[in-house]
């Protein structure tokens, strides 16, 4: 059996439909009613079955990397501040991905799949860019963390990091991102430097639409590209307000670190339909390059067929959700759900008795971050909360090139 595209990053859908069916307006109206009321962090809360999304947050991961050959694009430019401005081209073009992909496909924000510990998503891009590989995991059920590695051994580009999600409800809803990314990269001129390092932040998350059943993403606050190179890149998120603005909106700029008004190149647009560069700063700088969101091509993701996933996979793991979600059948998608939930917590219970851990496959935890990353964290005013992630995660190579199918064997994610 051949290797399936995924859904995640192929462009094609899993039928879920539009945004809340007629029948479910009341149930909807509830549940608005009722997060208003919670105290607490949302995440935590059971959501309704018909808003829930065919998309486990393990496969989200794979939204840093449609595009293949922007991602690759830096390691390529010898100049230190056009690879700067490369690396802030290519966060650019994860956001449309990252943050509008599921409204475009369904007609509006679904809810993800709540991973459970030790869930997997493993693929594959293939194109002109070569082989770049992607691992997902989630590392920490309480608090929920998802951890990932991209790498294109071509290249010598990594992308590793970390994020779990913190909800809270003021006449939205509003997601805290916590974590942080790391892409590296080996300068071209130089193969025996060392790697260049880009610590990158992320942006918060506010709901919108909410009254109308029709809910979707805007991103608010500013984020950051740190590079080990000297320089920054500032990225400050808008919205549509009463008055004026456009939906989705965003400017950007790069400067050399500490120097914030030296902006030596500038972005602006809407980051999912299409955005500028310029040279220098504001709107009367010499435009240098266009980047079209909407036709960008995508490079679908290439995963295992479910027959040949392991049962930690998230597709296979998943498979019977997902079947009821997509059929409508409410009834079975819960059942199907507290199989593994019940399973999980009967796991945690076991581990808790037995004094041990459970045994994450490609990363490793540390309750602290490497001097270096404090350098380029204390320039845009970044730290740590290993307190909320369950620890500082990283890559474990050595894992990694000891992992095999299957990964727990003889246990499934359903007991």
């Amino acid at each position: 059996m051949s290797p399936s595209l995924n859904t995640a990053a192929s462009g094609s859908s899993k039928d879920e439909g539009g945004g809340v069916s007629p029948q479910n307006k009341g149930s909807w109206s509830s549940f608005l009613k009722s997060i208003a009321s919670f105290n607490g962090d949302l995440s935590s809360m059971t959501a309704p079955p018909f808003i829930l999304g065919t998309l486990s947050l393990t496969e989200f991961s794979a939204y840093w990397t449609q595009h293949p050959s922007v991602f690759v694009a830096p390691a390529a430019e010898k100049d230190p501040a056009k690879r700067a401005l490369l690396v802030l081209k290519w966060f650019l073009s994860t956001l449309k991905p990252s943050y509008s992909t599921r409204n475009d496909k369904y007609g509006s924000e679904k809810k993800p799949l709540n991973p459970f510990l030790g869930e997997l998503f493993l693929g594959k891009w293939e194109d002109e860019a070569g082989t770049t590989e992607l691992v997902s995991e989630q590392v920490s059920h309480h608090p929920p963390v998802t951890a990932y590695c991209i790498q294109n051994p071509k290249h010598g580009i990594k992308l590793e990091g970390y994020n779990g999600q913190k909800a809270s409800f003021s006449r939205t809803i509003h997601i805290k991102q916590i974590g942080h990314a790391l892409l590296t990269l080996t300068p071209p001129d130089n193969p025996s430097a060392p790697a260049e390092t880009y610590l990158i932040t992320l942006p918060n998350i506010h709901i919108e639409g909410l009254i109308y059943g029709k809910p979707f993403v805007e991103l608010n606050g500013c984020t950051y590209i740190s590079s080990s190179t000297g320089y920054t890149g500032k990225i400050d998120y808008s919205g549509k307000g009463w008055v004026s603005g456009k939906k989705n909106s965003f400017t950007a700029t790069l400067y050399p670190t500490g120097k914030e008004r030296d902006v030596l190149y500038s972005v602006e647009g809407q980051w999912p339909e299409a955005f500028t560069i310029r040279e220098g700063s504001g709107k009367h700088g010499t435009v240098i390059d266009n980047y079209n969101a909407r036709n960008a091509p995508i490079t679908p993701l290439i995963v295992p067929a479910l027959e040949q996933q392991d049962p930690w996979e998230a597709n296979k793991a998943w498979e019977k959700v997902i079947t009821a979600i997509t059929k409508g059948d409410m009834d079975t998608t819960n059942a199907e759900k507290s199989k593994i939930e019940n399973a999980q917590r009967e796991y945690r219970r076991k581990e808790q008795s037995e004094g041990r851990e459970w045994e994450r496959r490609f990363f490793k935890r540390s309750d602290k971050a490497e001097d270096w990353w404090e350098g380029l964290a204390k320039s845009v005013g970044e730290r740590i909360e290993a307190e909320k992630t369950g620890g500082v995660w990283r890559f474990d190579k050595a894992k990694a090139e000891t992992a095999r199918r299957p990964f727990h064997e003889g246990l499934s994610p359903t007991g």
